[in-house]
C-alpha cells in the first residue's frame, strides 16, 4: 500500500511563496509534522492541519471548517491578493493613479461616443424588414457638360414600372414631405407628412398601434403617429376623429402607427395621407399625372426577392428616351437602394461619390486615435513608475517571490487601472450623451442589451491591461535581486527612448485634429461670409397654406402696411433659401443648337425685390407702373455670364413658348447649396402659382413688436389657422447644418485628445522631476537659477513635441486638402493655421511641463540631497 503524502499542489504553492534558501528548512519541519498528525489522527486530519499550516506560513488565509482548500479556491485566495496589493500601490500614489484612471477613461468615453455615433449611422434605416429590398427612384439628365442627379420623378413613371417590369413587387407615390396644417376643434398644429399610395405603409413596414393599415384606400382617410394623436388628441381615441388639413380638406383618422424611428429617412413623417386626396386636392397634381416630363413627384419601389439593383437599373434606364419625343436632357432612371441613401448620397457626373461614409470613417479613425492617446499615457506612466519600483522587486525576490508572482502582481495591477477606467468612462458616456445627442442631432444611447458592446469594451480593457501591464511585468521582473538591491542597476541609456517615440505620436494626432479642425471651421467661416445677394436681416417667410391667405392677400397686404410694424411684402413661388423648379426650354439670340442648359425658374410679385432687397447692377426691377412688366424678364449673373449678352437690357428670351423682354441683372443670389456655384437663374411676374409670403419688417421697430402687430393680421384675416412664420437667416444657416455638427463634433474629439496627451505629459514631468531630484539639487547649490532649471526640465519635451510638428503637418495638410477639394467655393490652407496650431502646441506643452518644472527648481536642495 502506498504511503500518504501531502497533497502536490500545497506543496507547489509553498515553493511559489517560500525563498530558496529557505524552502528545505521550512518543508522538512512541515513533514514532520505531518507524519506525527497521521499517526496520531489519521490521514484526513494530517493532510488538513498540512495545508493549514502552509497557508499559515505564507499569509494567515481563512478557510473552511473541516474541509480540505481546494486548487479553485486557492487560485482565488491568490488572485484577491494580488489585487489587493494592486489597490493598495494605486492608493499610495494618488496622483499618478488619476491620470492614469482619468486619462484612460477620457479616451475610452470618446471612443465609446463615437462609436455609438458610427453604430447609428450604419443602422440608419434598418429597422424596416425590407430594407436589403426597398429603393428610390432617381434620374440622371444631362443639360449641359456633366449629369446632374434628381430623385423627383414623373407620375407615370409609376404605373410603368408596376406593370410592364416584373422585378418591381410594389411601387408606391409620394408626395415630398410637406408641412401641414392638421386642426381638429379648438387644436391647429403645423406638422409633416406624406401623401401616399397604399402600398407605401407595407413597403416601410409601418408598425400600427391601432386602426386600419390599408385604410389609405379610402380618399378622405389618414393615418397618424402615435406623437401626432397625442398632441392633438391626448388621451382620447383618435380613431374616427376628423381632421382637417390646411382648412380645406376634411379627413378621417383611421388608424395609429408608431413613430418611425430617429434615425430613419422618414422621421418627419408624422401622418400619412392618401395619394387620391392629393390628386383630388391639387390641380398641378391632376394636371401631371399623365405628363413624363413634369419631375416633381418621389417613386419609392420594392423589389422582388432575388433582384439586383444595378441590373433592375440597367433594364429602366432608357424608359423616358425610349419613349415618342424624347427630352433633350436624356433622363436615365436608376433604382437607389435604401441602403445607401443616407451614407451615399452624392453623385458626380453620374456616379456615387460617396457621402456622410465619409464622416463615418473619418470619426472611426479619430476614435481610434482618441483611444491610442490615451492608451500611450497608460503605457508612458506605467513604464515610467516601474523603474521606480525596481529596489521594490528587488526586496520581493530577496524575500523569497519568483518571477511568475511579480508578472501577476503587475499585471493585476493594469487590470485594475483598465477596469476602474472601464466603469468610469461608462459614467462620463452618461453624463455626455445629452449634450453630445444636441450637438450630434442625434437620440443615441448605451447598448446596454448588446453583447456586442460589451464584448468589445472588455475585450479591449483586457487586451489595453495586458499591453500596458507587459512591460513592467516582463522587464522588471527579471531583474537580478543583488545588482537592484546593491545600487548597480541602471535602466540604460535607451530606456526612455520608447516614452519618447510614444509623446511624439500623441502630439502628433494631437496637432493634425487640431488643424484639421481649425480647416473645418474656417471653411464653414468662409461659405458663411460668402455674399448672398440680398438682405435677410428682418426678414420672415409664411407660408401660403390655406384658400384664405389666397383670397384675402390684397386686403392683407393692406392691414400689414398700416401697422407700421412692415417695411415691404412680396410673394413668390417656393421659398428664397431654396431653387423650387427649372427649365431647358428656354431660348435667346446666339444660343448654340447642341447646348441644353438648365436655368432656374423664379415666379415672384412685382414686390419681391424690394422686399428681399436685391441688387441690381443693370437696369430696373419690376414696377406695377409698367403694365408690360407682365411679360419681363430679370436676370441673375450666372445667366447673364451663361447667355452672353454684352448689353442684356431689352433682349429676348423665350422660354414655353412666351417671350420676355430682359428689364434688369441683378448680382447672384445663394438659394441653394452655399459652398458651390450659383445656378444661372431668371425672374418673371406670376402670383398665380406663389405659395410663399415674405415680409420685411420695419427696421425702426423691435422685432418682437413687429411680429406682435403681422401675427395679429394674420389672425385676423385667417382664424382658423396658427401663425407660423421663418427667419430667413434662421433658414439659410441650416445650409450649414451638416458642416457644423462635423465641426463641432471635431473640435469637442479635438479638445479630448489634447486633454489627454496634456494629462500623460504632466504626468511624465512629474516623474522625471522626481527621477532628477538629486541632480537639481547639486545644480542650485552650484549656483543655476529657477529660468535654468525650468529650461532644463522643459527643453526636452519642447523638442518632442517640435518633432510632432514636423511630421504632423503634412499630414494635416495632406488630408485637409482632399477634404476642402469637395467644394467648389472654398477657402485656401493658409500658413498660419500651421503656425497657430504650433505655437498653440507649444504653449500647452510648457503651461503643461512648467507647473512640474517650478516646483522642482523651488524645491529646497537640502531635502534633495538627503539621502534616505
Amino acid at each position: 500500500m502506498q504511503q500518504p503524502t501531502p497533497p502536490r499542489w500545497a506543496d507547489q504553492l509553498l515553493e511559489w511563496f517560500c525563498a530558496p534558501y529557505l524552502l528545505e528548512e521550512v518543508q522538512g519541519d512541515l513533514y514532520e509534522r505531518f507524519e506525527k498528525n497521521l499517526r496520531l489522527f489519521g490521514e484526513k486530519t494530517a493532510r488538513r492541519e498540512y495545508i493549514k499550516s502552509v497557508f499559515g506560513f505564507i499569509r494567515p488565509f481563512a478557510f473552511k471548517r473541516n474541509k480540505e482548500l481546494s486548487p479553485p479556491l486557492y487560485i482565488q485566495i491568490m488572485i484577491s491578493n494580488y489585487f489587493k496589493i494592486a489597490f493598495r500601490n494605486l492608493l499610495k500614489y494618488k496622483g499618478y493613479s488619476f491620470i492614469n484612471i482619468f486619462g484612460l477613461a477620457a479616451g475610452m468615453a470618446v471612443t465609446m461616443l463615437i462609436g455609438l455615433w458610427v453604430h447609428d449611422e450604419l443602422s440608419y434605416n434598418k429597422h424596416f424588414s425590407n430594407y436589403d429590398r426597398l429603393g428610390h427612384l432617381f434620374q440622371f439628365v444631362k443639360f449641359d457638360v456633366e449629369k446632374a442627379t434628381y430623385d423627383v420623378m414623373p407620375i407615370p413613371l409609376a404605373a410603368e414600372l408596376r406593370n410592364k417590369y416584373p422585378d418591381f413587387e410594389a411601387v408606391s407615390l409620394s408626395s415630398n414631405t410637406h408641412s401641414l396644417i392638421l386642426a381638429s376643434g379648438e387644436k391647429k398644429l403645423v406638422k409633416t407628412g406624406n401623401y401616399v399610395e397604399p402600398s407605401f405603409v407595407d413597403m416601410v413596414s409601418v408598425k400600427m398601434i391601432t386602426g386600419n393599415r390599408n385604410g389609405l384606400k379610402d380618399v378622405n382617410a389618414i393615418l397618424i403617429s402615435e406623437s401626432l394623436a397625442e398632441d392633438l388628441f391626448g388621451l382620447e381615441n383618435p380613431l374616427d376623429k376628423v381632421i382637417k388639413i390646411d382648412n380645406k380638406e376634411s379627413v378621417k383618422v383611421v388608424g395609429v402607427y408608431e413613430n418611425f424611428p430617429y434615425n430613419t429617412s422618414f422621421k418627419e413623417v408624422l401622418f400619412l395621407a392618401p395619394w387620391s386626396l392629393y390628386e383630388a386636392s391639387r390641380e398641378n397634381v391632376r394636371r401631371d399625372k399623365d405628363e413624363w416630363d413634369s419631375n416633381s413627384y418621389q417613386i419609392y419601389a420594392q423589389l422582388k426577392p432575388g433582384a439586383d439593383f444595378d441590373k433592375v437599373s440597367a433594364k429602366i434606364k432608357d424608359i423616358r428616351v425610349n419613349r415618342a419625343d424624347p427630352p433633350a436632357y436624356r433622363p436615365e432612371f436608376f433604382v437607389h437602394p435604401m441602403s445607401k441613401w443616407h451614407l451615399y448620397s452624392n453623385f458626380k457626373d453620374g456616379v456615387n461619390t460617396g457621402g456622410l461614409i465619409e464622416f463615418v470613417w473619418l470619426f472611426g479613425i479619430i476614435g481610434a486615435f482618441v483611444l491610442l492617446l490615451a492608451c500611450i499615457n497608460f503605457m508612458n506612466l506605467s513604464t515610467a513608475r516601474s523603474e521606480k519600483r525596481a529596489k521594490e522587486v528587488g526586496i520581493r525576490k530577496a524575500v523569497g517571490s519568483v518571477r511568475g508572482q511579480l508578472i501577476m502582481q503587475f499585471f493585476s495591477e493594469s487590470f485594475l487601472v483598465v477596469l476602474f477606467a472601464f466603469v468610469l468612462s461608462i459614467s462620463i458616456v452618461l453624463l455626455a450623451l445629452p449634450v453630445f445627442n444636441q450637438v450630434a442631432d442625434k437620440q443615441v444611447g448605451i447598448l446596454w442589451t448588446n453583447p456586442f458592446f460589451w464584448l468589445t469594451g472588455l475585450g479591449f480593457s483586457l487586451i489595453t491591461g495586458l499591453v500596458a501591464g507587459s512591460y513592467p511585468a516582463f522587464y522588471l521582473s527579471s531583474f537580478q535581486a543583488v545588482k537592484v538591491l546593491k545600487g548597480t542597476f541602471r535602466a540604460g541609456r535607451f530606456a526612455s527612448v520608447p516614452r519618447k517615440v510614444l509623446v511624439v505620436l500623441q502630439f502628433t494626432v494631437s496637432v493634425t485634429l487640431i488643424i484639421g479642425t481649425v480647416v473645418v471651421f474656417r471653411q464653414i467661416q468662409y461659405a458663411k461670409n460668402r455674399a448672398v445677394g440680398y438682405d435677410r436681416n428682418k426678414l420672415i417667410e409664411v407660408n401660403m397654406n390655406t384658400p384664405e391667405l389666397y383670397k384675402h392677400f390684397k386686403v392683407l397686404k393692406s392691414d400689414l402696411q398700416q401697422t407700421g410694424a412692415v417695411y415691404e411684402i412680396g410673394v413668390s413661388a417656393g421659398s428664397i433659401t431654396t431653387q423650387s423648379g427649372g427649365t431647358t426650354n428656354i431660348s435667346w439670340k446666339g444660343k448654340s443648337q447642341q447646348g441644353k442648359p438648365l436655368l432656374m425658374a423664379n415666379l415672384v410679385s412685382h414686390e419681391y425685390g424690394k422686399t428681399i432687397g436685391w441688387q441690381i447692377l443693370q437696369g430696373r426691377d419690376f414696377s406695377r407702373t409698367f403694365s408690360t412688366d407682365s411679360a419681363a424678364m430679370i436676370l441673375n449673373e450666372s445667366a447673364l455670364k451663361l447667355m452672353g449678352f454684352k448689353e442684356p437690357l431689352n433682349e429676348i428670351v423665350t422660354t414655353n413658348g412666351r417671350a420676355y423682354k430682359v428689364i434688369g441683372v441683378i448680382k447672384d443670389m445663394i438659394k441653394e447649396n452655399p459652398f458651390s456655384p450659383v445656378a444661372p437663374s431668371f425672374f418673371i411676374v406670376d402670383s398665380r402659382s406663389v405659395n410663399v409670403i415674405l415680409v420685411k419688417l420695419s427696421p425702426d421697430m423691435p422685432t418682437s413688436e413687429s411680429l406682435s402687430k403681422v401675427e395679429a393680421v394674420f389672425r385676423k384675416h385667417n382664424p382658423e389657422s396658427p401663425f407660423v412664420y421663418s427667419f430667413v437667416d434662421e433658414l439659410y444657416g441650416k445650409k450649414f447644418g451638416d458642416e457644423e455638427r462635423i465641426g463641432k463634433l471635431a473640435l469637442f474629439f479635438t479638445i479630448l485628445a489634447a486633454l489627454i496627451s496634456c494629462l500623460g505629459l504632466f504626468g511624465l514631468a512629474s516623474f522625471v522631476a522626481e527621477q532628477r531630484t538629486k541632480e537639481i539639487g547639486v545644480r542650485k547649490v552650484l549656483g543655476a537659477s529657477v529660468a535654468h532649471l525650468w529650461a532644463l526640465l522643459s527643453k526636452d519635451f519642447v523638442m518632442l513635441v517640435c518633432i510632432a510638428l514636423l511630421i504632423g503637418s503634412p499630414i494635416a495638410y495632406y488630408f485637409m486638402n482632399q477634404w476642402v477639394m469637395r467644394y467648389n467655393y472654398r477657402a485656401d490652407i493658409s500658413w498660419w493655421i500651421f503656425v497657430g496650431a504650433g505655437a498653440g502646441a507649444l504653449l500647452i506643452t510648457l503651461l503643461t511641463v512648467s507647473f512640474q518644472a517650478i516646483k522642482a527648481a523651488l524645491m529646497n536642495p537640502v531635502k534633495s540631497l538627503r539621502s534616505e
